[in-house]
C-alpha cells in the first residue's frame, strides 16, 4: 500500500489533506454514488467486483480507491502503473496468494494510471483477475475501451466520473474554509464572491485544481504562513486570478477528448443547433485541431445528415472549403463558421443511409442481373439479353412500371424519402411509383418462373406498421422526457416490456424498476436484462416499501387513470410524492381511442342501405367514445402516422364478432345483421393507407404534489 501508506510529508498539500474520509463526505458523482446506486452499495457492503474508474483529473478516482481501502475487510494493495512493471506485479501476486491461502482473505489491487501499462503488463493480470486471486480497481483518464486490454475491460465494471458541477465545487470550498484541522477554519478567510466564481469557472470541474489555487491564494496572502489563529485573510478577485489563470483547453488530437468533441460538433449539426455547433467548432480550432479534419467531417455531414433535404448543402460546404484554402487562417475561420452554420440550419434527412442497407444484401444475395437489364449489344441474339426491357423515354412522363432489382430482392426498399426540405417534393411520386409496382407480375425470362411471391418482404413491411407505430411513439415520448443516462425510472404495469426495453437503453447507468400485477404477466415473457421487476403493480396502497427509499426521476404509467379512485386520491398522491426526486415527475401515457382511425372511412357507402350506413356511423362514434374520459389540463397529444396495408386477414379480424371486446362483436350486440357484416368484410379494401393513431401524454412535476 505504498501509494497510500507513505510517510506524511512535512507539509501536505491542501488537496491531499481535504480528501474525503468517507462516502458521506464525498462530493459529486451522484450518478454512481447516490444512496441506492450500485457502486455505493458495493462499497458499503464490501462486495466489490473488479472495477475501472474513468474520468478527467480531479474528479475523485484515487479518493474512491482510498475509501474502498478503508472499507474493505480484505487486503488492499496499491500500485502506480507509471512506476511499476511485471516484476512488481509478480510480487503483488505472491502477496495476494499468501493472503488467500494463509488468512482466507481476498485482495483488492488498486492500479493508478492503469492505461500506462503496456499490453504484456496488462495481460499479466488477466489470469489472476479471472480466477479471483485479486479484484482489480483501476483508475484512468483515458477511455478504457480503447486504452485498456479488452479482456481486462470485459472482466471489470466501468464507472465514468464526470467534472464536478458548480454546486459541488462550492461545497468543497465551504468545507475547506470551515475545517479547523485540515483546512483554514482556524483563520478568518474572507473569499470575495467574484474571486470564488473565478476559481470555480477556471477550474472547470477539477476539484484538485480548485484546491491548489485556493491554497496558493490564501497562503500567499500573509507572510509568514501559517499566521496566528484567528488572523483575517482576505482573498480578492485579483489574488484569485493570479492563483489560477487561463486553464488549458482539455483536448487531445488522438484521444477521447478529440473524438468526444468532434462527436458533439457533428451531433449539434445533426440536431440543428447553430449555437452549439459554433461552440464546439471554436473549441476545436482553439485547441489546434487540423482544419482539414473539420472540413472532411462537414462534407460527410452534408451527405449523411442532410442529403436530398437540401442538395445544395454539399455544394456550399465544398465552396467554403475552397475559399478556406485560398484564404488560410485566421481569416479562414469565417468560412469554417459559415459552413457549420449552413449545415446546422438546413433541413435534415438521412435517406442516403439506404445505400448501406443495400450494401448488406450484396454478399447475402449474390443475385444475378435480370435478363431484361443485361447488355443486349453483345449477347442479345444468342442469349436473349435485354429481351423485355421497356425504354422509359418511349413512355409518357419518361417512366414505365418495370422492375430493376433482381428477382430475389423484389419489394425491398432501400431509399425512404423524408418529409424534410426539398425531399418532400419527390416523396409522394416515389411512393406512387412503388405502389404501381406492387401488383406488377414479373416473369424471369431466363428461368421461366413466376416471382410474384418475392413481394412478400414489402407486404410484411407494411403489416409491421402497428409495431413501427409503437416504436415511433416510444421514441417521441422518451425524447420528450429528456432522461439522463443515470436517471432512475419506475414503470407501472408494463405488460409486454415495450416501455421497459426502451427505458433500459435510455438510462443504462441509472436503473429501471417495473411493477405490475402478477395475473397480467404473459406466459413465458422474458424479463429484459437490466430491469428490476416487482409483482404487485401500481395499485398497492403504499408501493414505497418495494424501493428501499430510492427516489425516482420519473414514474411512468401506461394507462389512464392509474387506479379506480383516480390519480389525485390523497393517499395515492402522497405515495407518488414520497417516491419522487426533487426534480422528478409523474408521466401518464394513454391511448386516445376517440382520435383513432375510422374503419368506415375505408369502405364504400354504396355497399350498404342508407339505414345500415347511418346505424354503422352512429355505432362507430359510440364505440370510439367508450373508455375515453375528458383529457386533463396540460395533456399533450402525440400523433403517429404510418403507411399500413389493409389485407384480408387484418380486415376480417377487425369485423369478426368472435373477439368479445372488438368492433365486430360490438356492432353485432347492437343489432347489426349478419348480412351487413358480410357486406363489410366482402367490401374490404386491399391497399396501403395512412393510418393515424394518437396518445395523450400528461407530465406532472414533483412540485405539483402536496401543494
Amino acid at each position: 500500500m505504498e501509494l497510500f501508506r507513505s510517510a506524511k510529508p512535512a507539509y501536505e498539500p491542501l488537496a491531499s489533506r481535504m480528501r474525503p474520509r468517507n462516502l458521506d463526505e464525498f462530493v459529486g458523482q451522484e450518478h454512481i454514488l447516490a444512496p441506492g446506486r450500485l457502486l455505493r452499495r458495493a462499497i458499503e457492503s464490501d462486495h466489490l467486483t473488479s472495477v475501472i474508474f474513468y474520468g478527467p483529473p480531479g474528479t475523485g478516482k484515487t479518493t474512491l480507491a482510498r475509501l474502498i481501502a478503508a472499507k474493505t475487510q480484505g487486503a488492499f494493495l496499491a500500485l502506480n502503473a507509471v512506476l511499476t512493471g511485471v516484476k512488481e506485479i509478480r510480487e503483488i501476486l505472491e502477496e495476494a496468494r499468501r493472503e488467500r491461502d494463509l488468512r482466507g482473505r481476498k485482495t483488492i489491487l488498486f492500479v493508478d494510471e492503469v492505461h500506462r501499462w503496456n499490453r504484456s503488463q496488462q495481460d499479466a493480470l488477466l489470469p489472476w483477475v479471472e480466477n479471483g486471486t485479486f479484484l482489480l480497481v483501476g483508475a484512468t483518464t483515458e477511455n478504457p475501451f480503447f486504452e485498456v486490454n479488452a479482456a481486462l475491460v470485459s472482466r471489470s465494471r466501468i464507472f465514468q466520473l464526470v467534472p464536478l458541477e458548480e454546486k459541488g465545487l462550492r461545497t468543497i470550498v465551504d468545507q475547506t474554509l470551515k475545517d479547523n484541522v485540515r483546512g483554514y477554519g482556524q483563520f478568518k478567510v474572507t473569499l470575495e464572491e467574484p474571486a470564488l466564481e473565478h476559481l470555480i469557472r477556471v477550474s472547470a470541474g477539477d476539484a484538485r485544481s480548485l484546491l491548489n489555487a485556493l491554497e496558493l491564494a490564501v497562503e500567499s496572502a500573509v507572510s509568514p504562513f501559517p499566521p496566528e489563529v484567528g488572523t483575517e485573510i482576505p482573498v480578492t478577485l485579483t489574488m484569485a486570478e493570479e492563483s489560477l489563470q487561463k486553464k488549458v483547453v482539455l483536448y487531445d488530437k488522438d484521444g477521447d477528448y478529440h473524438f468526444d468533441t468532434i462527436s458533439a460538433f457533428i451531433k449539434s449539426l445533426r440536431g440543428s443547433d447553430p449555437d452549439a455547433a459554433l461552440y464546439w467548432l471554436a473549441k476545436m480550432v482553439a485547441a489546434g485541431e487540423d482544419p482539414q479534419f473539420l472540413w472532411r467531417r462537414m462534407l460527410i455531414s452534408a451527405s449523411e445528415d442532410i442529403g436530398l433535404a437540401d442538395p445544395q448543402a454539399i455544394v456550399i460546404v465544398e465552396a467554403a472549403y475552397r475559399a478556406f484554402e485560398k484564404v488560410g487562417l485566421p481569416e479562414g475561420q469565417y468560412a469554417l463558421a459559415q459552413a457549420a452554420l449552413y449545415l446546422a440550419v438546413c433541413p435534415k434527412s438521412n435517406s442516403t443511409s439506404g445505400y448501406f442497407e443495400a450494401l448488406k444484401h450484396i454478399e447475402a444475395e449474390r443475385a444475378e442481373v435480370p435478363t431484361a437489364l443485361k447488355d443486349a449489344s453483345r449477347d442479345g441474339k444468342g442469349f436473349g439479353h435485354g429481351q423485355g426491357y421497356l425504354y422509359p423515354h418511349a413512355f409518357r412522363e419518361h417512366w414505365v412500371a418495370q422492375h430493376y432489382l433482381p428477382a430475389s430482392l423484389l419489394g425491398r426498399v432501400f431509399y425512404e424519402p423524408t418529409e424534410s426540405g426539398w425531399e418532400q417534393n419527390i416523396r409522394a411520386e416515389v411512393w406512387r411509383r412503388r405502389d404501381l409496382l406492387l401488383d406488377l407480375e414479373v416473369v424471369d425470362s431466363e428461368n421461366l418462373t413466376f416471382t410474384g411471391a418475392s413481394l412478400n418482404p414489402w407486404i410484411q413491411r407494411s403489416q409491421s406498421a402497428p409495431r413501427r407505430a409503437e416504436e415511433n411513439l416510444l421514441t417521441k415520448v422518451f425524447d420528450d422526457l429528456d432522461l439522463r443516462r443515470h436517471d432512475r425510472l419506475w414503470i407501472a404495469e408494463d405488460k409486454g416490456f415495450l416501455l421497459t426495453r426502451e427505458a433500459i437503453a435510455r438510462v443504462p447507468e441509472g436503473g429501471v424498476w417495473v411493477s405490475r400485477p402478477a395475473e397480467t404477466r404473459p406466459q413465458g415473457a422474458p424479463v429484459p436484462q437490466g430491469a428490476i421487476v416487482f409483482e404487485g403493480g401500481s395499485r398497492l396502497p403504499d408501493p414505497s416499501w418495494l424501493f428501499s427509499g430510492i427516489k425516482f426521476e420519473a414514474i411512468l404509467f401506461w394507462a389512464w387513470p392509474p387506479e379506480p379512485s383516480g390519480p389525485l386520491e390523497p393517499s395515492f398522491e402522497t405515495t407518488l410524492f414520497s417516491l419522487l426526486a426533487d426534480q422528478g415527475e409523474v408521466v401518464w401515457l394513454f391511448a386516445l381511442r376517440d382520435k383513432g382511425p375510422r374503419l368506415l372511412d375505408f369502405l364504400k357507402e354504396s355497399l350498404f342501405t342508407p339505414e345500415e350506413w347511418a346505424d354503422l356511423r352512429h355505432l362507430e362514434a359510440e364505440f370510439l367514445a367508450l373508455g375515453a374520459p375528458p383529457l386533463p389540463e396540460g395533456t399533450a397529444v402525440i400523433t403517429v402516422v404510418e403507411q399500413r396495408l389493409l389485407d384480408e386477414a387484418t380486415w376480417g379480424r377487425w369485423w369478426s364478432p368472435q373477439r368479445p371486446e372488438g368492433w365486430g362483436a360490438f356492432v353485432k350486440s347492437k343489432g347489426i345483421t349478419d348480412g351487413c357484416l358480410q357486406k363489410a368484410v366482402a367490401g374490404r379494401p386491399r391497399h396501403e393507407v395512412s393510418w393515424e393513431r394518437s396518445w395523450g401524454l400528461l407530465r406532472v412535476p414533483a412540485s405539483a404534489f402536496l401543494r
